[in-house]
Formats: structure tokens, sequence, C-alpha cells
């Protein structure tokens, strides 16, 4: 199932099945807000969605966040579901989920990060396609958001396919903290590792995160897929050796055996990771030989990112120094 597009005047509901909007800034929401109503979309709250029911998650408790999420869903007035932030705990409201509501109201459901869970479980357990992109939260940036808005509105405001382009800069910055004090680093774009062609349907987002699906009944089939994959800083040096066991789990998988290609997301600043730290890990594998792979791809924790439909259609031709990345969805 694929969402309908948005038009002016649907309804985007916010609402926050990870961390509390009480952690975001009103200049932060303040400025998404405005910049949404600017694509002529009107913007509504969940409930809960301020809710810190515990200071040490900050987050609502879990019926609330879950009910946000059916409500949303249920809304025939909500036309697309956008995520506050990302965190830690989305996982623990898979169970509270009314899939079967969301089967009988397929709509847009965009987020990142922690929101991985869901939206792979989501994808899993009812067939809709589902959403790696911006949150609420990343509509609040007020410089350097023109790339994220682009793909943004190539994939919920237009209908075409789109070929993917790397950004001409990124930012690793507590750009939240302070809007104006930004550093913008030329961006190198994507590079092949292994080169090839391939197309499927695609599933990822953050791997780390990914993985705390597998086992469960809301892990999505890897079979002949395209693996779109990233994951965040916060191992820091040690990221290449995080990385590297993290998607070897995923290897181990049964079902990676028929993965069609693997799409890398660019790596934060901290992990100091280079082009020869990527091709090491991937050429290390020996169960990645025959597949293509691409890396330094504009998503994951840095900015700007693109967005990338979960359960839609990816098309990669990976030759030399060449990279042609076609998505549908």
């Amino acid at each position: 199932m694929i969402p309908n597009k948005l038009k002016p005047g649907d309804e985007v509901r916010v609402i926050a099945p990870s961390r509390s909007m009480a952690i975001i800034g009103e200049d932060s929401k303040q400025i998404a807000t405005k910049r949404l109503e600017g694509l002529g979309l009107k913007v509504t709250f969940g409930q809960y969605v301020d809710e810190v029911a515990d200071n040490d998650y900050i987050i609502a408790t879990t019926e609330h966040r879950a009910k946000d999420l059916n409500d949303a869903f249920k809304d025939k007035n909500v036309k697309a579901i956008l995520t506050v932030i990302g965190g830690f705990n989305s996982n623990q409201i898979l169970d509270l989920i009314d899939y079967e509501t969301i089967k009988q109201n397929p709509k847009i459901f965009c987020g990142f990060s922690d929101i991985t869970v869901l939206s792979n479980a989501i994808y899993a357990k009812t067939g809709l396609v589902t959403y790696s992109g911006p949150h609420y939260s990343s509509f609040g940036m007020s410089k350097g958001f023109e790339y994220e808005m682009e793909y943004f509105k190539k994939m919920f405001l237009e209908e075409n396919e789109f070929e993917l382009t790397s950004s001409k800069e990124w930012s690793d910055d507590a750009w939240f903290i302070n809007q104006k004090e930004r550093e913008f680093i030329p961006n190198d774009g994507m590079f092949v590792i292994n080169a090839g062609q391939a197309e499927g349907d695609i599933v990822g987002g953050n791997l780390c995160t990914l993985n705390l699906l597998q086992g469960t009944p809301y892990m999505p089939n890897i079979e002949n897929k395209v693996l779109f994959l990233e994951d965040d800083g916060g191992a820091g040096d040690t990221f290449l050796l995080d990385f590297d066991r993290n998607l070897q789990s995923l290897i181990h998988t049964p079902e990676f055996k028929t993965v069609k290609a693997i799409v890398l997301g660019r790596a934060q600043k901290n992990c100091n990771m280079t082009k020869e730290k990527w091709t090491k890990m991937i050429k290390n594998k020996p169960e990645l030989e025959a597949i293509p792979v691409i890396a330094g791809a504009d998503f994951g924790h840095t900015t700007p990112i693109f967005t990338f439909p979960i359960g839609g259609h990816a098309k990669i031709e990976a030759n030399g120094e060449k990279i042609k990345l076609v998505i549908r969805g």
C-alpha cells in the first residue's frame, strides 16, 4: 500500500512516540510549523505530544504514545503523520499499535532514528509503505534545510520517481542549540565500494534500531531487498567496530543471502569514518562480494537528509565513480 501524496489543505498530525516535544525549543517549533504551513498543510498535534511521564526517559507513558499514534491513523482528516524526534523507546509501543486500523487507513508516516522500529514494523505488519525522513523538529532548522525540503517535496508532493543527487554541503553541529553559528562542510558525495547494478524494494533506516526487531513478529522480510543503513555517533571512535558487528548480525539472518544491494548513510564527525574505513569493513565481508554497495548517502544523523520509502523501490547503477540511484514510492 502506497499512501496518497499530500495536497494543499491536508492535515499533518505531529506525534511523539519516542521523546516528548517538551525538549524542543519554542523557536524551533515556530519555524517548523510555519515551514509546513508554507507548503499549504494544516499542522495539528497529538493529545500527549508534550507529556513527560518520566524525567529520565523524557517520554509520555507507553499507553499515551500508542494512543496518539492510533488516533492519528483513525482520524480521517489526517493525511500524514510526522514524529517529533527520535530517542530510544519507540519499541515499547509495538504491541499496542492497532495494525488493522492502519491497514484500513493508509497514510504517510515519517520519521527516522528510533522511529525506524515503527516504520519497519508497520510495513511488516500491514504492507503500508512508510518513510525514513525528517521529523517535525527537523523542520525547525533555520539554515541548511533546502536539500531536505527538496526531497521531502519530491517524495510527498510529486508523483514521479526521482534520481537522488548528493547535497552540496552537510553539517553535524548542534543547530537545535545554536541556530546562528553553523559549520557547513563541502560534500564529497556518494562513493562506490562494490560496483554493480540492482533493484528492489527498500528496507532499513537506523541499523542498531532495526536490529531490535530481529526475532520478533515486527521484523520485515529482507529477502530480495535493497538495504538503506546508517547509525548515529553514539559509539564515537568505536563506530567502525560497532557498525561492523551490527551489520554482521543482519548478514547472519537467513534472508540476507538474497539481499540485492546496500546503501550506507553518512556517519557523524565524531565517528572518524573515512572512505578507506568504510571500504575495509565491506571488503572484509565475503557475503557482500556479489552485491553493489555504495556509501556516503545523505541520510542518517547529520544534516541534511533525503526522504526514502520503506517498502518503496530503489534502482542502483554503481560503476567506477558513477552512481545512479533512482527512488520510487
